[in-house]
This record gives structure tokens, sequence and C-alpha cells, in this order.
């Protein structure tokens, strides 16, 4: 039976990357922002600021609602708008947020006790029954929401209190308080979510939640701007900047340009070939953070010649990954040797197990065209160019998937390359439909939770949602469900590697590298994180002026 566990505890148990308060950062890993350097922090900025401007590379978001979000611009800018019941650092650990405690009060019943005196944007204050709402339209088919499996073992959720949701499951879940720091575990105010129906989270649907920012104007095509919610609960996290207005920006020059001018304050996820010529502005300073970023090329669907593990061990063995590093992300990556990168688990009580079993796994492969040649020979070559696709306009990715085409090209495996514009490329993630027609798609995914299990099942067990080419293996469901249910940290983590040895050189991926997050942000503001852990807290009430 397991004892009383609550989210809050030592970051050892919670905390997921480097640089945490509880594990010594790796070499090279401090929190003194500059090039070169992985941090997790800024200075904080002192003074208030009228209005800063925010880049999103990656183009508009499909949607804010909480429930939907799954992508990088729509969790950039959705993070500062709906609080979340337990709240991510920007050291990877976990804290209270919306609620004050969450705690297995027995292996079937996880209880949270929330917050007194937290209102929505529109001064109404957030009852137990908003909770149980925004968890339950997860599994609600009609939201079409995207972590609706998160709560597959749960047979009840209940307003036990006005201070009190308690969740009912068939067994420990130690993934579900984890879950409660993302998205998932957003509130959003019942009524007005009930009214706006399919359109919540929408231009038009509009949202209704208790962070810092509330959703000030979306003008489709152009911008999204956030008005301060200057009755915020956290008095300890006051905003001091009026106004954020993200500006969809897919092309790198256009964003280099608009950066080097002061047009735009900043961004998160900029493009390595912009950060060769921001390393030196004036106006400005590069930052690098932790990141669970992934780099794969994966099979679109199961009918494609690219499903089949030799041509991917084939493409595999011609891609010079540490000249890909150096030449395409400007050294601001490592190799990666399976599904989730090992900083992943940094922070887990049972990380030298992690670690040693990462470890283990085949080292990342030299390049070998002959071999190569032998496994696409045995594979059968496909007849006609594969069509790889990639975001329009992101020129990583475009000089990424350039390098693999021309690796490609040494063993007579031709690869046509597609660029999709941007809410296309973000909606092939979720809809099979989308992604016909494409053999390989060039994927900068991430790990958005603590927890690599929970992750790694959305790509390799039969109900996950990254399944596309209908990877099965009753073992690694077995033991990867075994990770999950596993109240011990350490009988958790035999659990996983066991799965990650099986997965690794089975499933359909080519592991290519693990990125470190890259923010620029203009030296008249300060305060963001530049941690990947951006994508999962109220990052932009960070922010504040710096006087320069």
């Amino acid at each position: 039976m397991a004892a009383k566990k609550t989210v809050p505890a030592a970051c050892a148990v919670v905390g997921l990357m480097v640089a945490t308060a509880c594990s010594g950062a790796p070499s090279g890993t401090d929190d003194t922002p500059g090039p070169g350097r992985l941090s997790t922090t800024t200075p904080p900025g002192t003074s208030e600021v009228d209005r800063v401007t925010w880049a999103l590379p990656y183009g508009e978001p499909t949607t804010l609602d909480p429930a939907k979000v799954g992508d990088y611009s729509p969790q950039t800018v959705g993070a500062n708008l709906c609080d979340t019941l337990t709240r991510m650092n920007a050291d990877f650990s976990l804290s209270p947020g919306l609620a004050e405690k969450v705690g297995w009060s027995d292996d079937r019943t996880l209880v949270i006790h929330l917050r007194r005196g937290v209102r929505f944007w529109d001064g109404s204050p957030m009852t137990s029954e908003d909770v149980v709402h925004s968890l339950e339209r997860q599994r609600d088919p009609k939201t079409q929401a995207l972590y609706g499996n998160y709560l597959a073992d749960v047979t009840a959720i209940e307003a036990d209190g006005p201070q009190r949701v308690t969740l009912r499951t068939k067994g420990y879940d130690q993934t579900l308080p984890k879950a409660l720091a993302t998205s998932f575990g957003a509130v959003s105010k019942k009524s007005y979510a009930e009214k706006a129906g399919p359109a919540y989270g929408s231009p038009k649907g509009g949202l209704m939640c208790t962070g810092p920012y509330k959703l000030g104007s979306w003008k489709s095509g152009s911008s999204i701007t956030l008005e301060r919610n200057d009755s915020y609960w956290d008095t300890a996290l006051e905003a001091k900047v009026q106004r954020i207005e993200f500006q969809f920006i897919t092309n790198s020059n256009t964003l280099t340009s608009a950066l080097l001018s002061g047009e735009v304050d900043g961004t998160y996820e900029l493009p390595p070939s912009s950060a060769t010529a921001l390393a030196k502005a004036d106006n400005g300073a590069l930052h690098l953070g932790p990141s669970t970023q992934n780099v794969l090329l994966i099979p679109g669907h199961a009918e494609s010649p690219a499903a089949d593990r030799r041509l991917l061990d084939a493409l595999s063995l011609v891609v010079d990954r540490e000249a890909l590093i150096k030449n395409v992300f400007g050294g601001a990556a490592t190799t990666l040797k399976s599904l989730v990168p090992p900083t992943t688990w940094r922070g887990d009580p049972a990380a030298d197990a992690f670690d040693t079993a990462y470890a283990a796994l085949p080292d990342v492969p030299e390049p070998d065209e002959e071999k190569a040649k032998k496994l696409l020979a045995q594979a059968g070559a496909p007849s006609r160019p594969l069509v790889a696709a990639i975001p329009a306009g992101d020129q990583r990715s475009l000089q990424a998937l350039t390098f693999i085409q021309a690796a490609a090209e040494k063993i007579g495996l031709g690869i046509e390359i597609k660029q999709l514009q941007p809410t296309e490329m973000s909606s092939l993630f979720y809809d099979p439909s989308v992604r016909k027609g494409l053999d390989l798609v060039l994927t900068f995914g991430y790990v958005g939770m603590t927890d690599p299990a929970s992750y790694v099942a959305e790509s390799v067990t039969p109900r996950g949602i990254f399944n596309w080419t209908g990877y099965e293996d009753p073992e690694v469901t077995r033991l990867l469900d075994q990770a999950r249910t596993a109240s011990d940290p350490a009988a958790s983590a035999e659990a996983y590697t066991k799965a990650q040895a099986l997965f690794t050189p089975t499933t359909s991926a080519v592991f290519l590298a693990t990125t470190h997050e890259r923010m620029f942000m203009n030296k008249r503001i300060s305060g963001a994180p530049p941690s990947f852990a951006y994508m999962s807290m109220p990052w932009a009430a960070h922010l504040g002026g710096t006087g320069k």
C-alpha cells in the first residue's frame, strides 16, 4: 500500500532535469545567463513595462483551449493564461499552484486540496465544480482533448467539498499528480466553457481562466495580445508588464531582423541561423537553457516504406550526428540514443538506475555507408523518393532535413522535402488524414512532464496518440503500465528501463539529437527563464524592465 504522497514534496521526488536544488548541475550548467552556458533563470526585471512584443516562430496557435494545447505556440501563450493545479518551476521542480496540496490518501484515492481566494478574470471565485468540469471535459469525446489517456484508470472525479476534489482510480498512478502541472491540470470556468462549446479557446470563443494574464485580443493571421490580470491571486508573482503581444513570425530572416531592430523583444525556440546573427547583438542577449526536446525522424503512417525499421536503420547509419549538431544546431545539442533525453529523469530518486540503463543502450552509430546499403537492399529500396514533411519557413528544420537528404543520397535513397504551413504541420500530429502521402516527418518534440514512461507510452503502445505505425509489443506495454502504477520509484525505473531496452531498437524512429533551449531577449527587459520549463509555467509574469 502506498504511503501518503504530496506533490509539493522534496524536489528529489518531482524534479525533472538539470540545475535543480536537489541534484548537482552537470558540467557547463549554471544559472549565469549568457551564450555558451545553460541557465534556468535570468536576473529579475525590476520596473513596470507598458508593452512587450514576443515572437512565435512556429506560427499562430490553432487553439488556446488547455485540453487541446499540445504544441510550441499555444503552450507559449497559454501557460500565462490558464493556471494549473500544480506549477512547474524554471528548474523543473513542482510547487503548489491552484491546489495547495495534492496527495494519495490510499492507492486508489488522489485528493486535491484547492487554494482559497482564487478568482477567474471576471471576478467570480474558482470552485471545486470548475476543477471537476475541467478534468471531466478531458475525457469527453466531444472535447477532442489530447490528454484523456491520463484519466483512463480514473473511475470518478468528485467535488467532495468547496475546496476539495477527489479522483477515484483503479489503482495507484504516479503519472496523475505530475500531469496536473501541465495543461492537463489547467482550470477553466465551467459555465463559460459550457457556453462557448467547441469554440472555447478560439478567437471567437475566448477563454476564462485564473492566470496572471487574460486574453485581450486575437487577430487571426497577425497577433495575440494578453492583458495583465491586476487581480491575480498569487501576490508573489505580480506581473510588471502590462501587455504582451505575440506575433506570428515563421520566417527566420524576418525574425532575426525584427529582433535586431528591437521591433520584437524576444522569442523562445530561436532558430540556429538567427542565433548566429544575434550572438553578438548590442540590443540583447542569447540564452541557452536545459531542455527535454528530441529531434526525431519518424514515418507518417504504417503503409509507408519508411515504416520498415531496416530502412530507418539504413538512414540512421548514413547520418553523421556530430556534423548535424555542429552545422545545423550550432553545437547547442547532444546526441540521442532513445526516445527520451536522459535529462528527463535527472531529478528522479532513481536517476542512477535510469542513467545506467541508458548508458547500456547501443551507442549512437558511426556513419557506415556499406552497412546502410545492405540494410536498404534487405528492406527493398523504394521506387520513388520518400516525402518528408517540415514546417514552411522553419530554417532549422529545412537545414536538418537537407542534411539528411544529402546523406540519404549516398545510399541511393531519395527524399523529397515538403514544407507544410504551420497550422497544417501542427494538425498532422493529431490528425491521420493530414499525414496521408507523407512518408517521414522531421519532428522537434519534447517531454512535457516529469515522467519518461508516459511520454513513451504515447508513441509505442496501441492507444498512444503518436503511435502512427501501429507499433505493438505486449511486453513493452505491460512494462510501461507497471512503470506508471508502481509507487516505489526504484520499481518504476526498473520497469521503464526494461521497456526502453525493448522499444529502442524496434520502434519506427531515427533518434537524431536532443537540443538545448535557445532564447533571445532584448536588454530592456529581463526575468524570462531560458529553461524549457517555460512551456508549463507563467513565464511572462517574471518579466520586468531593466531601465536599459
